[in-house]
């Protein structure tokens, strides 16, 4: 049986991560002005080439695409040749627009899986137009991703891609998930559920939708974890403290007088703020100035990534730097009940080895109390 799959690639995708732009919704020139680099195509890339050497039955497969940085030069770079291109996009500098046009084109052809790269607005983009009639699947590459149509990372998507081909995963109903950019900006998580699409099943492999909550049921354990964190600042006074973003660190910060930024990484030493809303740029300049750090990090709603989610200004140049050692991780138990494994996807193969080989991450769920949670990276 020949399979038709088709391919957009967001060429921007992810590009405002790293210099902390949470995304690169209305602010692409920005993004580049601040030295963003784009990252969705050699994404794409090491997915088809990883895909390509699973998969036996590569002769069977039917290839459609737009032209260029839209999904055409990654088949060619990945060493596909048999590549149909359906749509050319008019302009230099592709938009949502493009995507949308493309997705029409696929529409006509009935194409059996819809393979895209990059965040939860392409995601939104896709769904607009191919609603249910086409099963999406998603390379992770943006900022913001919680819908529940992407591979937990790039090895991920490239078994369930061929495991698809070879008709062994089913499709079932997967959350379009998205945040509003601007709010989230501004320190805001407003995150709406888009739509319902057609997905591939496969738990071990898919991210689960991020659960949302109104309001914190939690403080109690919460305020053990200030208690903790307060302590560990106390007894290494001399350490710088990145602190990560989400609900929890957010409650530790406000706990301790700390301004911080919700959805941004923030710079504590002696318990006083000295670095608001950093990206890997300045961050690498404060890691020259501080010659220990330790990083705080919680898994935010129900997905497990502590990083390479919503986070990228934690670079791996940054990890590196400060050591995976030096990592501390927090969690209420509740959170932790909707966590089975800790997730990292780092980019980097061999950064993400260095935490597969560990096996295991200590998660701190209380005052002096914690729990070892199994870590899941791109080494299955």
């Amino acid at each position: 049986m020949v399979s038709k799959i088709g391919l957009i690639v967001n060429p921007i995708a992810g590009m405002g991560g790293k210099v902390g732009l949470k995304g690169t919704d209305g602010v692409v020139e920005k993004a580049i002005k601040l030295g963003a680099k784009p990252i969705a195509s050699q994404k794409t890339v090491e997915m088809l080439k990883e895909f390509l050497t699973n998969d036996s039955k590569n002769d069977d497969l039917q290839w459609f695409t737009s032209k260029g940085d839209m999904g055409g030069r990654e088949l060619k770079n990945a060493g596909i040749k048999e590549i149909e291109i359906i749509y050319e996009p008019s302009g230099k500098n592709t938009t949502y627009e493009d995507t949308k046009k493309a997705c029409k084109k696929f529409l006509e052809l009935d194409i059996d899986l819809l393979v895209f790269c990059g965040g939860d607005g392409t995601a939104r983009d896709i769904f607009e137009i191919v609603d249910k009639k086409i099963p999406i699947l998603g390379i992770p590459s943006g900022v913001k991703m919680h819908s529940a149509v992407f591979g937990i990372n790039v090895s991920a998507t490239a078994k369930m891609l061929h495991e698809f081909t070879e008709g062994t995963l089913t499709i079932g109903d997967a959350d379009i998930m998205d945040l509003d950019e601007d709010r989230y900006r501004r320190g805001e998580w407003n995150i709406r559920l888009f739509g319902v699409a057609k997905g591939i099943v496969e738990p071990t492999y898919i991210q689960v939708g991020k659960t949302c909550f109104e309001s914190v049921s939690d403080d109690v354990i919460k305020d053990e974890l200030t208690e903790h964190i307060v302590d560990e600042i106390e007894q290494n006074n001399n350490f710088l403290y990145l602190f990560g973003s989400g609900g929890t660190i957010d409650y530790i910060a406000t706990k301790m007088n700390i301004k911080n930024t919700l959805l941004g990484i923030d710079a504590v030493h002696k318990k006083k703020l000295i670095g608001k809303d950093l990206n890997e740029e300045k961050i690498l300049k404060l890691l020259k100035k501080y010659p220990t750090v330790k990083v705080i990090l919680s898994p935010i709603g129900a997905q497990g990534f502590i990083l390479g989610r919503g986070n990228l200004q934690l670079s791996p140049a940054v990890i590196k730097k400060i050591g995976v050692d030096n990592i501390i991780v927090i969690s209420t138990p509740s959170k932790l009940m909707h966590t089975p494994v800790i997730r990292v996807d780092t980019g980097d193969k061999k950064l993400d080895q260095m935490f597969a080989e560990m096996e295991f991450m200590i998660v701190v769920i209380g005052y002096r109390l914690s729990r070892v949670v199994k870590i899941q990276t791109n080494n299955f």
